[in-house]
């Protein structure tokens, strides 16, 4: 039996005058090719693909569609807890997905909430202040330069290369900004000087499986920038025709390091409970010690190796393909559901080398039994 998978997603547009949007408010979203390509490798990996873009009409999409899984790359349309609404329908309508479930979504989306769970398991972050008003005090310990940034935003949206303040009237004109712009509060947090890494996390529990670390190159950036990966760099200077070449993966450091790094990262990982695929940003503070910057599982899926997704960029290092990386988040998400069996000829890896070069495995065709349930159980 063919497994029948739907695919939901937010297709990006652009910005009509009458809408009064941040220029930067779909930037989350994915364009049509991505979706293509995403749609393809599901194809390959012999699922039967329906697409379901995540609009106002998705639960009723959803609960036409039929479909037996759903590969889950929704952003979500509108909301301070927008990347959890289709992980909430979809447990409504008892169809199992990949990735997080809303909780975890929610709780990511928040950066502060993210921070404060952080926290509390004794996860290094840098300190942080939210500020509701443009009047609020800076807290004691807070030293500038900081960094501001919108408290429910992803994809560099808000963050700016103006957004290291250096002064408080630079602070509190940023602050402004962020509150007027996005009608959010805005994170005020320490910036650390250090160097940044961005780490992908393939797989659950045991077989939780870190890809190739990729490490932030700020001098690639214009003369001048902040040292930061910030809108600008992101989506202005970074393009197709002229790609800013950024990104080192896998990074070059010593292996104490990657060592402390990995450790950090997949505790992360776990006391925030992400599933099948999550991407978790680092920096460096004094002495070199590991923080937590941004968890995100949701993170970019773009084909295109000139577009610099850092998650596809790290499963390449690690010897996968685009089709590979899909199916293995695929095959993780299935697995929890214990309904690996209905994958048909795909290839998904199955461990790593100490080097970081993925295997893989042909896995054999198997057909579902008659007499099991819809979802295989």
């Amino acid at each position: 039996m063919v497994l029948q998978v739907g695919f939901t997603f937010n297709l990006k547009r652009d910005i009509s005058p009458e809408e009064n949007l941040p220029e930067d408010f779909y930037a989350e979203w994915d364009d049509i090719h991505t979706i293509k390509a995403v749609k393809k490798a599901l194809e390959k990996g012999g699922a039967r693909v329906k697409l379901i873009e995540a609009d106002e009409r998705a639960f009723e999409r959803l609960k036409r569609s039929k479909v037996d899984f759903v590969f889950n790359m929704a952003e979500g349309y509108r909301g301070e807890s927008r990347e959890s609404h289709v992980p909430a329908m979809l447990e409504m309508l008892k169809i199992p997905y990949t990735g997080s479930g809303p909780l975890t979504l929610a709780l990511a989306l928040d950066k502060a909430m993210t921070k404060e769970v952080l926290s509390h398991h004794n996860i290094p972050n840098p300190k942080f202040q939210i500020f509701r008003s443009v009047n609020d005090k800076l807290k004691r310990g807070l030293a500038f330069p900081l960094i501001v940034k919108p408290i429910r935003e992803g994809s560099s949206m808000g963050i700016f290369n103006n957004a290291i303040v250096r002064n408080d009237a630079e602070l509190r004109t940023r602050v402004v900004f962020i509150i007027k712009t996005y009608e959010e509060p805005a994170l005020v947090e320490e910036f650390l000087e250090g160097r940044e890494f961005t780490v992908g996390v393939l797989g659950n529990g045991k077989d939780a499986v870190i890809l190739p670390i990729e490490e932030l190159l700020f001098d690639a950036l214009p003369e001048g920038a902040n040292r930061i990966y910030s809108y600008e760099a992101k989506w202005v200077w970074d393009t197709p025709e002229k790609p800013l070449k950024i990104f080192q993966c896998p990074a070059k450091i010593p292996k104490r390091l990657e060592n402390r790094i990995k450790k950090v990262v997949l505790q992360a990982y776990k006391v925030l409970d992400c599933h099948d695929v999550t991407r978790i940003d680092v920096r460096l503070g004094r002495n070199n010690k590991v923080n937590i910057i941004e968890v995100n599982p949701l993170p970019g899926l773009l084909p295109d190796p000139d577009q610099n997704s850092c998650l596809p960029n790290e499963a390449r290092s690690a010897g996968l393909s685009f089709e590979q990386l899909i199916n293995t988040i695929l095959f993780h998400a299935l697995k929890r559901h214990s309904m690996h069996n209905r994958i048909r000829k795909k290839y998904v890896v199955v461990n790593f080398r100490k080097t970081g070069i993925a295997k893989t495995k042909q896995l054999k065709t198997q057909t579902h039994k008659k007499g099991k349930g819809k979802h295989g159980h």
